[in-house]
């Protein structure tokens, strides 16, 4: 039988108890008989009132509170309408059933959340969530790292030197892209943001992304450099070779000194062997140039070794030791704990130390006790992080800037590739290379493996 019927069954038979019970007592009343009999059916009469009224009174607010259930979604109580007889067994069944339901679509739900959060917080992207007040709703672990906070509620809340962060979020629309450089005091960022707009419960978020693209432009800077190298190392050879050997072939066809009959024909082959002379040194000086910047572009692949950075340090020191004594250097060596190692090609990372420890050097000239301190430790993402410092003149901010591009050099005999060496080492490693320095404030070279 269905609901509807049973339900419509219980309150038929009351209702039929109710009229005999009042056919009873009125026939009782007419006859003025007032006894047991009529006191009994006008018992009967009230109680099945109350057993109508309670019954449905029962029902409806197991109803009320079904309906309840639904609307905010709470199971945890049941309807109250246990004990109602069969009619109401149904009712109970489509409660639990559809209370199974609710609970497994919340669960599924939760669950998705949950990996969406887990996904939003550890993709490499950093991802910013604002409402339209500058509240912000997320903020994931990738962003909280690119911009060195742990936490932020408001846009506002940024520290002064994101004002041009603050600036492009405010002023990109979505689908634009725009790039952020961000100088922090021991690294350099290049920020690429892009930003979208959607709408949720009438309320409108702008969703930021923010990318560390700084290595992937100083791999294409460094990939173009190379291009430009080879190509200029192979024509500029091309030319000089014969150059050089036209200069010495012309200097053997001179007649020798003093062979030709004149002041001024003697003077003149004098002139001519000079210029072929200095024509075939120059190209010669040129063509060892052209050989060391091949050299920048003919990096070997690293060769990888686990090994201790205390004897890396100790081979520097007894390597350097010498120009280190003549100068007056102090030096200073620690690693911290002693007995740290690291995975890298031993010999490349030798001579990236030996670049930065001679430019200290070459710094520290003239300079009142002068110092270098060579450090080593891991850093707070459990990588091996080494420190080159000195107490030098330091560097301009107009030279610190294009220090690592190749050929730049702000000495007078420098070829400007031991940085650039430098970098790509470092990048075939998938570490970076920094400087931080402000003139008369020293300089530390950090790598970070």
């Amino acid at each position: 039988m269905k609901l509807t019927q049973r339900f419509r069954f219980q309150v038929a038979w009351r209702l039929m108890l109710i009229a005999v019970a009042t056919g009873f007592f009125f026939y009782w009343l007419r006859g003025f008989n007032l006894g047991m009999p009529a006191l009994l059916a006008a018992a009967v009469f009230v109680y099945m009132v109350y057993s109508l009224f309670h019954y449905i009174d029962r029902s409806n607010r197991g109803l009320s509170r079904f309906l309840q259930a639904v609307r905010y979604h709470d199971f945890s109580l049941s309807p109250g309408i246990e004990g109602l007889g069969g009619s109401f067994a149904d009712l109970n069944a489509a409660f639990r059933e559809i209370s199974g339901q609710f609970q497994r679509a919340r669960e599924e739900k939760e669950e998705q959340y949950r990996y969406l959060q887990t996904v939003v917080q550890h993709i490499g992207v950093g991802l910013l969530s604002l409402r339209a007040d500058g509240g912000i709703d997320l903020l994931n672990h990738a962003a909280k790292r690119l911009l060195r906070v742990s936490h932020l509620r408001h846009i506002a809340d940024l520290p002064p030197m994101f004002q041009q962060l603050r600036d492009d979020i405010e002023r990109m629309r979505p689908g634009e892209k725009s790039l952020l450089k961000l100088d922090f005091p021991d690294e350099e960022l290049q920020l690429s943001l892009s930003t979208t707009e959607f709408k949720q419960r009438g309320q409108l978020y702008k969703l930021i992304s923010l990318q560390n693209i700084q290595v992937e432009l100083e791999e294409k800077e460094a990939e173009a450099w190379q291009s430009l190298t080879r190509v200029l190392t192979h024509e500029i050879m091309n030319s000089l070779t014969p150059i050089a050997s036209l200069a010495a072939t012309a200097c053997s066809l001179l007649p020798a000194s003093g062979s030709e009959s004149g002041a001024a024909g003697s003077a003149r082959n004098q002139d001519v062997a000079e210029a072929l002379q200095t024509i075939d040194r120059r190209s010669h000086g040129l063509m060892r140039f052209v050989h060391a910047y091949r050299s920048v572009a003919l990096i070997p692949k690293p060769q990888f070794k686990i090994f201790p950075v205390t004897e890396m340090f100790q081979r520097m020191e007894k390597l350097l030791q010498d120009k280190l004594t003549r100068q007056g250097i102090a030096f200073s060596a620690e690693v911290e704990p002693p007995s740290l190692e690291m995975t890298a090609d031993p010999d490349l990372a030798e001579q990236v130390l030996i670049n930065l420890l001679l430019n200290a050097i070459e710094a520290l000239g003239g300079s009142a006790a002068p110092r270098i301190h060579l450090s080593s430790r891991l850093n707070e993402r459990g990588r091996v992080e080494i420190q080159i410092s000195d107490n030098g003149p330091g560097i301009a901010p107009e030279a610190r800037e294009k220090i690592f591009i190749p050929f730049y050099t702000t000495k007078k005999e420098g070829s400007g590739i031991g940085l650039s060496f430098s970098r790509q080492v470092m990048r075939l490693h998938r570490g970076v290379i920094a400087v931080q320095s402000q003139p008369g404030t020293g300089t530390v070279f950090t790598l970070r493996f």
